[in-house]
């Protein structure tokens, strides 16, 4: 289950991301309004975690723009505001559910759960490109009748690649999307992740590999015979 959360605290963005990784989620974060938009347009999330008082476009912007686009996606809106007007008008403007801070951990991680159920993508989650299939409820990665199961990162990035076959990523934007923007982890832990797949698929002797372009990046290919 993938989530994204725009919070402008980035100490408590971090916890919050470290928190939905312990409990097997998938986790984007972001600091703004406007970050938050952008990422919403490219990743089919199962789950948006927004903010409202976050800097330049607000929370309740981004809420506005997702429903004007028709996405179903569930939203979560976190606030310090905790007067009944401030709801009323939070899932007036569609939000889905409203937590006030400061909030429980099993509190959060129980309504993401009961959110994620909702959405369109929550039943039978599965990803495939040529013999190899990804089943993102349990992170487990199939081929030839054989499987194997993947960590935390290991899943992100194999998700990353598999919802994007053949598109080049950089190890910049692998670490960026993976770790955080404003991870401290260096750029040989990409390189190391990628040796950890290359191996899961041979050992699966899946048709599809993890080509180096040179010079650009990475990408998921079918294996040509």
């Amino acid at each position: 289950m993938r989530v994204l959360i725009a919070e402008d605290e980035v100490e408590i963005a971090k916890a919050l991301k470290m928190l939905l990784e312990r409990n097997k989620f998938s986790v984007d974060i972001v600091h703004n309004g406007a970050d938050a938009w952008s990422y919403i347009q490219e990743v089919d999330y199962n789950v948006i975690v927004l903010d409202i008082m976050m800097p330049g476009m607000d929370g309740m912007e981004v809420l506005r723009r997702i429903r004007a686009r028709k996405m179903s996606t569930p939203v979560l809106l976190l606030t310090a505001k905790s007067e009944i007007e401030d709801r009323v008008a939070g899932l007036n403007a569609g939000a889905d559910d409203y937590l006030p801070k400061p909030f429980a951990s099993s509190e959060l991680i129980a309504r993401v759960r009961a959110l994620s159920r909702r959405s369109v993508n929550y039943s039978d989650h599965v990803l495939t490109v040529g013999d190899v299939c990804l089943d993102c409820n349990c992170y487990e990665l199939t081929a030839n009748g054989c499987s194997v199961r993947l960590n935390n990162k290991e899943y992100q990035m194999m998700e990353l690649f598999m919802s994007h076959p053949k598109h080049i990523f950089s190890s910049e934007h692998i670490l960026g999307k993976i770790w955080g923007s404003d991870c401290d982890t260096g750029m040989d832990v990409v390189w190391t992740y990628i040796g950890f797949l290359r191996r899961k698929l041979r050992d699966l002797n899946a048709k599809v590999e993890i080509k180096t372009i040179r010079g650009a990046g990475y990408s998921l290919e079918e294996t040509v015979c």
